[in-house]
């Protein structure tokens, strides 16, 4: 599993970074640690796009994990 941890980054960074990451692993699962509720709509919404499937796990606040498993 590739990780990315983009807290404490604003738009569009965690969505470039996430985007390098798909493009460089395009098999792997990827888990994108995230702070913030826009990054995380807004990776969400690149994921999906990419047909990936997206399972968020909520931490503290607004902190959560996406896990983003490629297309089949």
């Amino acid at each position: 599993m590739i990780e990315v941890d983009v807290k404490g980054l604003s738009c569009p960074i965690p969505v470039v970074k996430t985007k390098q990451a798909m493009e460089n692993n395009p098999k792997d699962t990827i888990s994108v640690l995230i702070d913030s509720n826009v990054s995380r709509e807004n990776v969400t919404r690149l994921a999906e796009s990419k047909k990936y499937s997206v399972n968020s796990q909520q931490a503290a606040g607004e902190e959560c994990k996406l896990i983003l498993t490629p297309p089949a």
